[in-house]
């Protein structure tokens, strides 16, 4: 074995001649001799002698002469090969496969410790790269980073409302099951699960100074705290992730309500014990709008929409019609002028009952004259969400601003705070 492998990398001279005479040499010349290549040969049995010559190939023919598939240049490589006088460095063995491997080798080393301490250019560009979000504040505040969608901008460019609105269930619902207490329902503690409950919102105030574009990154936070004795705030504040400007400020209120009578529910004391120790002691982040929303009627109304019914992708796993999709109804019945030369400054919404996948809707919308009285300024609309049979789903109100005006904050919608 050791004599092979050092025949392998340290080949024993040898001129061209020799090898000639060895491989036209028969190799049955003996009891057992080695032929080229280290063939060992049998001796010549009593039927007949047998030979059996190295590499023996047929020569092709062409028109019935035997030809030598060797080409005139080849025989002369070999030949100049052969002339080449031996010398220590040419009898070496041939390093350069062992040195490509180990370079290959040290290169795939290097290039696995660059992608571990990759430094991105932009400080945004591994924000939040997975969305999952993380606890911050002493484990109080829940923050998440989103990246603005192709998708999910409107016709000015902008991210939609609908799209805003979306971030801040999304990150609600993460917060829970952060802190694990994410039960079967959407956003159920274990304790409410047991007790067949889910949460309903009742009231949402919301205030909108900027909207983000394609390809910004918005930071949300979200936090809760206690309102009332059965009640709880759940509270947003995103801002942009670049700049740290704030694009949306939104307070809630929820309550708690059976999913098989669908009524509402007083919080069982095992579920305070549950959420309780999450709760902030802090102002809501919106004043609280205290303007009482009148109820609105076909005579008062300026505009309605009719027809509207739910589809199934509109419904969410407690199987009522998901908030976020009342607010694209509301704005159904708004004038097009308003939606092509203002952008919405604010929004309060209140909750009277939820919709199910069978109802039909009709959503009706005043418009107010501008405070000062100036055509194209601010506008207030009053809006009603109602089923056809009159019994209503959603209150609400509406601030808009013009577009070319820089915004300084809704009129009247105020915040007490801040992160």
């Amino acid at each position: 074995m050791v004599a092979s492998v050092a025949a392998a990398f340290f080949p024993v001279p040898s001129s061209s001649s020799t090898v000639l005479a060895q491989a036209s040499k028969s190799i049955g010349d003996g009891p057992r001799s080695l032929g080229i290549q280290g063939i060992v040969a049998k001796p010549n049995s009593s039927s007949g002698a047998m030979e059996i010559k190295a590499q023996a190939q047929t020569l092709p023919k062409i028109n019935g002469t035997k030809v030598d598939p060797k080409t005139k240049e080849h025989k002369a490589d070999e030949e100049e090969v052969a002339s080449v006088p031996r010398t220590f460095y040419n009898q070496l063995p041939d390093w350069s496969f062992l040195f490509a491997a180990v370079t290959t080798i040290f290169l795939a080393a290097e290039k696995q410790l660059t992608l571990l301490d990759w430094k991105p250019k932009r400080p945004d560009m591994l924000a939040d790269a997975f969305g999952l979000g993380k606890i911050v504040q002493d484990g109080t505040v829940f923050r998440q980073n989103f990246s603005i969608r192709s998708y999910e901008i409107g016709a000015d460019r902008t991210a939609s409302i609908e799209t805003l609105m979306n971030h801040l269930q999304e990150t609600a619902l993460n917060h829970v099951r952060s802190v694990g207490l994410l039960g079967d329902g959407f956003g159920s503690t274990p304790e409410m699960s047991k007790n067949n409950l889910i949460w309903v919102v009742t009231k949402m105030q919301i205030v909108i100074e900027h909207y983000p574009s394609w390809g910004d990154i918005v930071e949300v936070d979200t936090w809760v705290g206690a309102s009332g004795r059965n009640g709880m705030r759940r509270d947003w504040h995103v801002r942009d992730y670049r700049t740290g400007q704030t694009i949306l400020r939104a307070s809630s209120v929820w309550v708690m309500m059976n999913k098989h009578s669908r009524r509402l529910s007083k919080m069982p004391e095992e579920v305070r014990a549950e959420i309780e120790p999450y709760f902030m002691v802090k102002a809501p982040i919106v004043e609280e709008d205290k303007r009482k929303l009148p109820k609105l009627e076909d005579g008062t109304a300026n505009h309605v929409r009719r027809g509207l019914t739910p589809r199934w992708a509109d419904l969410d796993v407690n199987q009522h019609v998901n908030n976020v999709k009342y607010i694209g109804w509301i704005l159904e019945s708004a004038p097009i002028s308003i939606l092509e030369n203002h952008q919405l400054a604010s929004m309060t919404l209140e909750y009277r009952r939820e919709c199910g996948r069978d109802s039909v809707l009709q959503s009706l919308t005043a418009v107010s004259t501008s405070p000062d009285g100036v055509q194209g300024d601010d506008i207030e609309c009053r809006h009603l969400l109602r089923l056809e049979c009159g019994a209503e789903i959603v209150r609400g109100r509406t601030e808009w601003r013009p577009k070319h005006k820089r915004a300084n904050g809704p009129r009247k919608m105020g915040t007490n705070s801040s992160l």
